[in-house]
């Protein structure tokens, strides 16, 4: 309950900025415009999520032919979760990954890469198939396209601001009526904006990667298995480079694209120590810690 709150505060805390630089910059037409334009692209984006992101991996759809024994660990999941049983998609990529997609739990899909299938026990592929369940249970997809669309208003807001200062400047200039103050605060405006809506973004990634290791834990009933899960994971995933889309990246159980340190504040996912000490905390809540 925790993280749902964060990530509900930080989605309030990135629509004040919104809101704040929209009537600074743009009044309330500019920030209409910017809404609806980012509105409609990031509409787009969630209602075919399922197909963009599967087709850009070459995702191929498993039949229970194929692995009988993966289709009734995913049911028996998505019965504890109390969901409906997504697709089950295989992704041809050596690098341990894994995945969920889709509008929310009535059209969904877990993908898993050859490679997590080759490195896991069943076990510890049964906590990350939980925890990709968790983030469906919990419309994460959903959540990512709010952030993504006000985040992509406000860029559009600093995108106005930057052309109206340059034509602006440039008759001010003309008239011999320039403000250096102005000036300064609105090239300010422009750099900083953007940095703060995307460290807001990142933040509540970050929260719903620790909402679906908790809803996945208890999904599972083994927060242990997903402990395991991620180290192996963390090991090896820098070992074996992926092209995986920028874009995309925070849909990876493992996100290959992090830094550690400052640029933390910029991942969209957490640390995995820090996930690790969680999850070992919730066994020991949970008494499965041994």
């Amino acid at each position: 309950m925790g993280y749902m709150i964060r990530s509900v505060l930080l989605l309030g805390v990135l629509t004040g900025l919104f809101l704040f630089v929209g009537n600074l910059i743009g009044g309330k037409m500019g920030m209409t415009i910017a809404l609806i334009l980012a509105g409609i692209m990031n509409f787009i984006a969630y209602w075919f999520s399922d197909r963009i992101v599967l087709a850009m991996y070459g995702a191929r759809e498993i039949t229970e032919e194929e692995a009988p024994w993966l289709h009734r660990m995913v049911e028996e999941l998505a019965q504890r979760a109390n969901m409906p049983k997504p697709k089950i998609y295989l992704v041809p990529m050596e690098q341990p990954n894994a995945f969920a997609t889709g509008r929310g739990p009535s059209r969904s899909a877990v993908a898993v890469t050859a490679g997590i299938l080759q490195l896991l026990d069943r076990d510890e592929l049964r906590g990350v198939l939980a925890h990709e369940l968790a983030h469906i249970k919990n419309r994460d997809v959903l959540v990512a396209t709010m952030a993504a669309t006000i985040a992509g208003a406000i860029s559009y807001l600093v995108n106005m601001l930057q052309w109206a200062l340059i034509f602006g400047h440039s008759r001010d200039e003309e008239e011999g009526n320039n403000n250096p103050l102005s000036l300064i605060g609105s090239i300010a405006l422009i750099i900083i904006t953007p940095i703060i809506a995307m460290i807001i973004q990142m933040a509540i990634s970050r929260s719903r990667e620790y909402l679906a290791d908790e809803t996945g834990a208890k999904i599972s009933g083994d927060p242990l298995a997903l402990a395991r899960a991620l180290e192996k994971i963390h090991n090896y995933v820098y070992q074996i480079p992926a092209e995986v889309n920028q874009g995309t990246a925070h849909l990876f159980i493992e996100n290959p694209l992090k830094g550690g340190g400052l640029w933390e504040l910029f991942s969209t996912h957490p640390s995995t120590e820090k996930r690790i000490e969680r999850l070992k905390e919730l066994a020991r809540k949970m008494g499965k810690l041994y």
